[in-house]
């Protein structure tokens, strides 16, 4: 059995926008599950965690929502990607790709390689 971990900080919104943007609207268990699953099950997404950045990016105009019925006919908030929100993706997606290749920089570095 896999030990699941708790998304890093910082990184919960940038996951819940590309997860929009690849799938279509979503209601939050929806984008939880996604996420999950994405990740190969090694992530756990708390629903403490997830609604707040819903919030969060709602308010920054970067996702819109609307009640809807889910896939159990329950009413459900479903979530989607706005144009602002796929700028915002762009953005971050850029700023992470810089943060891993500096990261890599570190550890691809031989003392050698230093001197």
């Amino acid at each position: 059995m896999k030990q699941k971990t708790d998304v890093l900080q910082g990184t919960l919104a940038l996951m819940v926008l590309k997860t929009l943007d690849v799938l279509g609207p979503l209601h939050g268990y929806g984008i939880a599950r996604r996420i999950e699953q994405i990740s190969g099950d090694l992530l756990a997404v708390n629903q403490g965690t997830l609604y707040p950045v819903l919030l969060k990016l709602e308010q920054e105009g970067a996702i819109a929502s609307e009640w809807g019925a889910s896939e159990n006919n329950r009413r459900a908030r479903f979530y989607r990607l706005t144009r602002q929100g796929r700028k915002q993706l762009r953005t971050e997606t850029q700023d992470w790709e810089q943060t891993a290749a500096i990261i890599g920089r570190f550890f691809d570095a031989k003392a050698e390689d230093l001197s």
